[in-house]
């Protein structure tokens, strides 16, 4: 120290305290079903919704599907996520049946595609941006009275959240999400948690 100034600065080596990751919006299973069952909706856009939840996907993937981006024998899509990786996701029948009845509605109004055209397109067939996916998408939203600041992303929680609920372990849920660490994913621990103590103090017969 010289003239009564430090030469190196002690906080250099000091590291700021983490934030606490909020916990994510989700959708609770009640809330989920009358998103899916609202009526009147186009194919391609219930076809849109079945793909968020039924994988776990950002709006960006789901755009960036081809026809041949979906094995309707493996039930898998490829998914390219962030840096181009691409990953395998499982899909359950009902969003492939979804997905099945859009490419037929297509097939019958002679919209031509083949394997490698985009999945999603407008009414010109060019592929559907995102910008436009998320105006249709609040759209129905709105119309199943969702009551919370809705997201495509809030789907992608959701999923996270609801086969968390069920049982599946962290790591897989790491891999269909596509994230690179794991910490990303266990965020929804905080809302699994949770679930499981509103069980806890339903069923304990000394949790009062």
């Amino acid at each position: 120290m010289i003239n009564n100034k430090v030469e190196k600065n002690p906080l250099e080596t000091m590291s700021a305290p983490k934030k606490d990751k909020k916990v994510p919006l989700f959708l609770t299973e009640n809330e989920m079903q009358s998103l899916l069952d609202i009526k009147d909706i186009k194919l391609r856009d219930k076809a849109m919704i079945e793909l968020l939840y039924s994988c776990g996907l950002r709006i960006e993937e789901l755009m960036s599907l081809n026809v041949n981006s979906i094995d309707f024998i493996a039930n898998t899509i490829i998914v390219t996520g962030k840096g181009d990786k691409e990953r395998v996701v499982p899909v359950g029948n009902k969003c492939l049946c979804s997905v099945l009845e859009y490419l037929n509605e297509r097939r019958t109004n002679k919209l031509s595609y083949n394997m490698q055209s985009p999945l999603f397109v407008n009414t010109r067939l060019n592929r559907l941006d995102q910008r436009a996916a998320r105006r249709i998408l609040h759209k129905y939203f709105v119309k199943a009275g969702l009551n919370k600041k809705v997201s495509p992303h809030t789907l992608r929680h959701t999923f996270a959240t609801h086969i968390l609920d069920r049982g599946c372990d962290l790591r897989s849920v790491q891999e269909m999400l596509g994230h690179k660490n794991l910490s990303s994913t266990q965020i929804y621990t905080h809302v699994t948690i949770e679930s499981l103590k509103k069980i806890y103090q339903k069923t304990h017969p000394r949790a009062k």
